[in-house]
């Protein structure tokens, strides 16, 4: 069954938007601040990096050729990408409020 039209836009987007929240949270998080890192600062990061690469794939997966032209293998996988991407981020950012 094909995607509704729109998917791959909606699902770009939508990563390009969580990807620039993300960033901007670790700006304001300080990851350039001069003090010493503890663990908690290398598991927001990790799970910062893990979810930026995440939903940096998005756009690659949802355009990538697919056998048929009916065929929405690459949303699904795209979406799945999505989803581990911003709970990735989410992850990290409720490990920085909590730490």
């Amino acid at each position: 069954m094909p995607s509704p039209t729109g998917s791959v836009v909606a699902l770009s987007s939508a990563s390009a938007t969580a990807f620039s929240f993300g960033i901007v949270y670790l700006g304001y998080w300080g990851v350039h601040e001069p003090a010493p890192w503890r663990f908690t600062d290398v598991l927001v990061v990790l799970f910062a990096l893990g979810g930026f690469a995440c939903l940096g794939l998005v756009p690659w997966t949802a355009t990538r050729p697919v056998e048929t032209e009916t065929s929405d293998a690459g949303i699904r996988v795209a979406r799945r990408l999505f989803l581990g991407g911003v709970s990735a981020i989410w992850l990290a950012v409720a490990l920085s409020v909590v730490k």
